[in-house]
């Protein structure tokens, strides 16, 4: 019998693994309308276990691809966090409950808890319809980057040659696969195949803490916050419990090396301690509270904990790893799938842009700059909390152990809730002009905040005007246009961006514009008349808003003031990931100019 010929393919983007990043990335991808596959080694979806918490940046996040509702819709909301510590008579008492988020500018104050396997079924379920499924039981066995400079920074070749191999194809059919792709993204996991390939180290320590897991059905209890995060310091060990969607919840328990470890590996044996043994741990922990298991366990996993950043995030600018692939901390921050989710997002845009032919490749070196910065701050934080939660408490036998004070002071910070993300200046963060705006900060997402369209009043949130469409948002802050110093500023800046070698010309691709303008003027809604404005800031009348106060009068109004802008108006670019890129004065739009230059492609 002749052995089957070896078919070969191109791709834009190549995605190996279907985790949260790989599926984030691939659906974001597919949004672009960029020819994109996502390939993975289970040959089944995951139904249960894994991560199970969104912050509330990841909840923005997903809310501008369209995909918040049915989280929210199918997740358990986590409002407060309960903390206890050990009592005079030898269990444990409440020592304090507080919000669970602290992010004063948060559009969603909480976080969620729903479990992994129906997280990627939202991004499997939106991406499906834009004709991209993932490929299951099939696994890369080679991966080879072209060495050819010119090759490398020709941003239409194909310099990644994968060898892809099918595990559920019968005999006599052709189980292998060369794929040529522009792009390769390794979403695979903490043992990342393709990070292994190209050579990145894994920088950092595994830590000497191991923890137990347990997701189960909510227990018989008179735990009183069995509903809420409960974070548990006691004389036997430490507890976290999360709340679930569907009547779950999840605990885990921190354990003994003497429990877990095996003596001739030194390593971690899931055959000594089963799920059974965990939860007994956790109720020595809970005491004088009981915890009763009243069904079978939904899932459990025994981790030790590794607080490891890769040395590189990208190899050439054409190899990229996202998620666990490049960082590793332990899960009782929150931030597993949060920082994966985020990666991706961080990632997609850019290399969309660049598919497009829009912008340079020098742009893709921002991932890595932003987001291993990101890993490193989290890793610095994770290494902090952990020793923190696991540390012995502070009791009249243990004068060096961890006070409450101290414990709740490190869980308020905005880190956690992603809301704090800042990249710093690059070509795709400008570093001038913030003055004009200093609530849109240079390099952070921007907050929350309702305006009023001034057609009919409606009230919309500004974080909906800023979809994740891949086009860059100009907020046109015009000021007070019924002031005729103030009209005569604007129109000068509109002659200006309508010139020919203005951004707004010089990207124009066929017609089709890279931004799009959102006008938002000082006003009032029983006055104000949006034909006034030059044609160029009222592109459709749904996209010029006043700030006012709703019909009602319950909210709005102070969108200037809450942004730091003054009465002299400003613009913001906003990037396609709702990160304030650049700011610029009405008077010197060519700050735009040169911004945009640093990284954008003129149509051939």
């Amino acid at each position: 019998m002749s052995v089957p010929f070896v078919c070969h393919s191109e791709v834009d983007v190549l995605i190996i693994g279907a985790g949260p990043a790989g599926l984030m990335c691939a659906n974001a991808l597919a949004s672009a309308k960029v020819n994109v596959r996502i390939v993975d080694k289970r040959d089944f979806k995951l139904t249960t276990g894994e991560g199970d918490g969104l912050s509330p940046r990841s909840i923005e996040v997903l809310q501008s691809y369209g995909l918040a509702e049915r989280v929210l819709r199918e997740s358990c909301q986590v409002h407060l966090a309960a903390f206890y510590n050990p009592s005079s008579t030898g269990g444990i008492e409440l020592t304090n409950r507080t919000s669970n988020v602290t992010a004063p500018s948060a559009r969603y104050p909480f976080e969620v808890a729903l479990h992994q396997g129906a997280i990627q079924d939202i991004f499997i379920d939106s991406m499906t319809p834009l004709g991209v499924e993932a490929q299951r039981s099939t696994i890369p066995t080679s991966i080879e980057l072209s060495k050819d400079e010119n090759e490398l920074v020709d941003p239409t070749s194909y310099p990644v040659r994968v060898v892809l191999q099918r595990l559920d194809k019968s005999e006599g059919e052709p189980r292998e696969e060369i794929v040529h792709a522009k792009f390769v993204v390794g979403c695979d996991g903490a043992h990342s195949w393709v990070r292994k390939q190209v050579d990145i180290t894994m920088d950092g320590e595994q830590s000497d803490s191991i923890w137990g897991v347990v997701d189960m059905v909510t227990p018989d209890t008179d735990f009183p916050d069995v509903r809420n995060k409960a974070l548990v310091h006691s004389n036997h060990g430490s507890v976290l419990l999360v709340s679930r969607e569907q009547d779950r919840i999840r605990v885990y328990v921190q354990l003994e090396d003497k429990d877990i470890i095996n003596p001739v590996t030194g390593r971690v044996d899931k055959e000594k301690m089963g799920p059974e043994q965990i939860l007994e741990t956790a109720q020595k922990s809970l005491v004088p509270y009981k915890l009763i298991r009243k069904s079978d366990f939904l899932w459990w996993t025994i981790y030790s904990v590794g607080q490891r950043v890769a040395s590189k995030f990208s190899i050439n600018n054409r190899v990229f790893i996202t998620g666990d692939a490049c960082h590793t901390h332990s899960p009782k921050a929150g931030q597993g799938m949060n920082a994966s989710i985020n990666d991706s997002h961080n990632l997609a845009w850019k290399i969309a842009l660049v598919v497009r032919g829009w912008a340079d490749m020098p742009l893709l070196s921002t991932y890595e700059s932003e987001r291993r910065q990101f890993a490193l701050d989290l890793i610095a934080f994770d290494k902090m909390w952990s020793t923190l939660f696991c540390g012995k408490p502070l009791t009249e036998q243990n004068n060096d152990g961890v006070s409450p004070d101290h414990f709740l002071k490190t869980f308020q910070t905005d880190f956690t809730s992603g809301i704090g993300i800042h990249y710093q200046p690059s070509v795709a963060v400008n570093d001038r002009n913030q003055e004009l705006a200093s609530g849109l900060v240079l390099g952070k997402r921007v907050p929350p905040y309702k305006f009023m369209r001034a057609a009919d009043a409606w009230p919309f949130e500004l974080q909906d005007l800023l979809p994740s469409d891949f086009l860059f948002k100009l907020l046109v802050f015009t000021g007070d246009f019924s002031d005729p110093l103030q009209q005569a500023r604007v129109e000068s800046m509109v002659e200006d961006m309508q010139k020919e070698k203005s951004f707004l010309n010089r990207y124009a691709t066929h017609g089709t514009s890279r931004f799009d303008i959102i006008t938002i003027s000082k006003g009032r809604k029983q006055t104000f008349n949006i034909f006034l404005l030059p044609a160029l800031l009222r592109s459709h009348w749904s996209k010029v808003f006043i700030d006012d106060t709703d019909p009602t009068g319950r909210f709005g109004g102070e969108g200037y003031s809450y942004y730091g802008v003054g009465a002299e108006g400003a613009v913001v670019a906003v990037r396609p990931d709702g990160y304030v890129g650049a700011i610029a004065p009405l008077d010197h739009i060519g700050d735009l100019d040169a911004y945009f230059a640093s990284f954008m492609k003129i149509p051939a």
